[in-house]
């Protein structure tokens, strides 16, 4: 389950682990993404640590969603992304409202 960017206090700037454990991924991922995707532009601190704005964060949920959740190729969401945009981030936010109502329900009965 992806991280609840509702209730989460924004930083400027996540470092890799940060972004990593949000996703339950290798920080390897995340680099390797960064590559592929350049919808991803991380910030490097002078040691050239990677830091990963709030809009970063964003655009991994997207591509986490097409790739890990959709089962799209690598290549498939890059396309997807290209052509359409508004569609995946609509997409997503409906993933993500479905999964909240879902907690609710669960909740809910659980307190029944």
């Amino acid at each position: 389950m992806l991280p609840d960017k509702k209730n989460k206090i924004e930083k400027l700037y996540y470092p890799i682990g940060e972004v990593a454990s949000m996703f339950k991924v290798n920080t390897s991922l995340i680099r390797f993404w960064e590559k592929q995707f350049d919808i991803i532009k991380p910030h490097k601190n002078k040691k050239g640590n990677r830091l990963f704005t709030p809009k970063d964060v964003e655009n991994f949920h997207l591509i986490y969603h097409l790739v890990k959740e959709r089962g799209f190729t690598l290549q498939g969401a890059k396309d997807k992304l290209k052509e359409n945009p508004e569609d995946s981030v609509d997409n997503l936010e409906v993933v993500q409202s479905l999964e909240e109502i879902k907690k609710f329900l669960l909740d809910l009965k659980s307190n029944i």
